[in-house]
């Protein structure tokens, strides 16, 4: 791995919430703003009823610094309706998020009106099967790249070489979030952030993939190894 840049920011901890209806999203979001959390990401996906009125007074109850995502079913999501349906609801509530996460996937059209109205994006690709090689990690972060703000992938490591390319990938590309899953590539999400990955994700009332720590073990352990690099 080549030579780490000393000069890391220290990641923002973000918390997935992929509750089902507003009471418990909001006990949820509020349980995390007091434990510390620097985003919360909302799943539309996971909502019972994704009327985008709904969702936007809902972002707007949260009132914390949001990532949004309506995840496509073929990436982990739950969300029935079509392609179309599935980005307009992200198209209408994109001036409520700080950040919407697209997925590189995505029919191309319809992403390009995501990302056209969205503030800031991240570009995910998910993979629950398996680590694409090396260079096609980095030439799916290198596309996703030239579409948006932040990349984003997270893949399923067969071996301790795969989780090691991963990292490889953060070190190598500004603003990329890179993780692998399971709990092989657990210590990932602990790990990328000094090699400048903006973003880490921790679990709060059950995580959105698996390997993803706990808010409080993940924040300790990234001050001590903050700390240790100071």
């Amino acid at each position: 791995m080549s030579n780490v840049n000393i000069m890391i920011s220290k990641p923002l901890i973000c918390v997935p919430i992929l509750q089902k209806d507003r009471k418990a999203v909001l006990k949820v979001a509020w349980e995390a703003v007091k434990l510390g959390a620097d985003l919360i990401e909302l799943r539309i996906d996971s909502l019972l009823d994704p009327d985008p009125q709904k969702v936007m007074h809902l972002m707007e109850e949260i009132n914390y610094p949001l990532i949004v995502t309506n995840r496509m079913r073929n990436e982990g999501g739950y969300f029935r309706g079509s392609e179309v349906e599935r980005t307009e609801i992200l198209i209408e509530t994109a001036d409520y998020a700080d950040y919407v996460d697209i997925e590189l996937q995505t029919n191309e059209k319809c992403r390009s009106k995501v990302i056209g109205a969205a503030k800031s994006t991240i570009i995910s690709f998910h993979d629950f099967e398996r680590t694409p090689h090396l260079g096609e990690l980095l030439q799916i972060v290198k596309t996703q790249k030239e579409l948006g703000t932040i990349a984003k992938f997270a893949v399923m490591p067969q071996n301790m070489q795969d989780t090691l390319n991963v990292l490889e990938v953060v070190n190598r590309m500004d603003n990329t979030i890179g993780i692998a899953m399971g709990e092989m590539g657990c210590y990932t999400r602990v790990i990328a952030p000094l090699l400048g990955s903006p973003i880490t994700y921790v679990s709060l009332k059950g995580g959105s993939a698996p390997g993803q720590l706990d808010i409080n073990e993940t924040k300790e352990i990234i001050d001590k190894l903050m700390l240790g690099r100071d």
